[in-house]
C-alpha cells in the first residue's frame, strides 16, 4: 500500500511538472524571450551540426551527401593515429596548452591580487585599462604587431642587440614559437581576466579583513588566510574550464604566426584540422580528428571535474 501511494505521488509530480514550467514561463515571459536567441543560437551552430560528425565514419562525397557516401567505419580514425603527424601534433598542442595553464591561467590572479593591494585609485584604474585594451584588438592586427615586435629589425631584437646579442628572425626559429604563442597570449588577455577575481574579490566580507588586523594578521596573512580561501571557488571553476580547453589550442592564432619551418613546433591539432579539411578537401579525414578532439576534451572536463568534487567539493555540476 505504501509503495502504491508512493507511485501515485510521483505521477502526480510528474504531472505537475509542465504545469509548473507553464507558469514560470507566463510569470518570467520577458526573461525567456531575452533567453530565446541564446537559445537558438546554441541549437542552430553547437547541436544541429552535431548531425555532420557522422562523416567522421564515411567517405564523404559533397555530391553524394551525408547520407548517400559510403560508410567505413573507424578507417579515418585509424589513418591518424597511424599517421606520421600524430604524435606531432598532439605533442605540440599538449605543450602549448600545458604551458598556457602553468604560466598563463595564474597570470590574471597576480594580477587582481596586486591590484587589491593598491590604494591609489587612479594608478589601479589605468592599470586596468591599459591591460584590458589587447583583448579588444582585433587577432589579426594583435598577430601583426607580434611580428613586428619579432621581427630581425623589431623592438625585442633591438633590446637584444643592445646587450650585445645576435639579430634573429624568432618566428622562423622553431624553438621560439611555443615561449612566443603564449606570452603574448598571457600580454593579450590577463586584463581581461582579472575582472572576474576581483569581482569575486569584492564579494568578500570585510569584516574578515578586521577580524584578521585584530588578531595581529597582516597583509600577507590576510591574502593567506582570507583572500586565497575566498577566491578558491571561482579559481577551481575557471581551472575545470580550462582543462577542458587543452586539447584546442586555437587555429587562428597559430595559422597567423607560424610557418612551414616552424611546423615542428608550433603545428597543433586544430590547424592540422584546418589544413587536412579546407586546403585538401579531406572532409571525412579532418572531422574524424576533429571528433577526437572534441572527446578528449569533454572527457578532461568531465573528470577534472570529478577530481575537483571529491578533494574539495567544489565543480560546475
Amino acid at each position: 500500500m505504501a509503495q502504491l501511494k508512493l507511485g501515485r505521488s510521483k505521477v502526480t509530480h510528474a504531472g505537475r511538472l509542465p504545469l509548473n514550467i507553464a507558469k514560470d514561463m507566463v510569470k518570467n515571459k520577458y526573461l525567456y524571450m531575452m533567453l530565446t536567441p541564446v537559445l537558438l543560437y546554441f541549437i542552430i551552430f553547437h547541436y544541429f551540426p552535431m548531425y555532420g560528425s557522422i562523416i567522421a565514419f564515411k567517405d564523404f562525397n559533397p555530391r553524394l551527401g551525408i547520407g548517400g557516401s559510403a560508410w567505413v567505419g573507424l578507417e579515418h580514425f585509424k589513418d591518424f593515429f597511424g599517421g606520421m603527424y600524430f604524435w606531432r601534433v598532439l605533442k605540440n598542442t599538449l605543450m602549448i596548452s600545458l604551458y598556457d595553464l602553468i604560466f598563463g591561467f595564474p597570470a590574471p590572479l597576480i594580477l587582481a591580487l596586486l591590484l587589491n593591494e593598491v590604494k591609489n585609485a587612479l594608478f589601479k584604474r589605468s592599470v586596468q585599462t591599459i591591460t584590458y585594451l589587447p583583448h579588444f584588438i582585433s587577432l589579426v592586427i594583435i598577430c601583426g604587431m607580434i611580428k613586428d615586435f619579432t621581427s630581425s629589425d623589431g623592438v625585442i631584437n633591438d633590446i637584444i642587440a643592445f646587450f650585445g646579442g645576435e639579430r634573429v628572425t624568432m618566428l622562423l626559429e622553431p624553438s621560439f614559437f611555443r615561449t612566443i604563442f603564449v606570452s603574448s597570449n598571457i600580454w593579450q588577455h590577463i586584463g581581461w581576466g582579472t575582472i572576474i577575481y576581483l569581482a569575486a574579490l569584492s564579494a568578500i566580507d570585510l569584516e574578515q579583513y578586521e577580524a584578521c588586523k585584530i588578531d595581529g594578521g597582516g597583509r600577507w596573512k590576510q591574502m593567506l588566510h582570507i583572500t586565497l580561501p575566498g577566491l578558491l571557488p571561482v579559481f577551481v571553476i575557471l581551472l575545470i574550464l580550462n582543462i577542458g580547453r587543452i586539447m584546442s589550442v586555437g587555429f587562428e592564432k597559430v595559422i597567423l604566426l607560424y610557418n612551414p619551418t616552424t611546423y615542428v613546433t608550433g603545428d597543433v591539432i586544430s590547424s592540422y584540422v584546418y589544413r587536412i579539411g579546407l586546403q585538401d578537401f579531406q572532409f571525412s579525414f579532418s572531422s574524424a580528428v576533429g571528433l577526437f578532439n572534441s572527446v578528449i576534451n569533454f572527457a578532461l572536463v568531465i573528470g577534472s571535474n570529478w577530481i575537483s568534487r571529491k578533494l574539495n567539493n567544489t565543480g560546475l555540476w
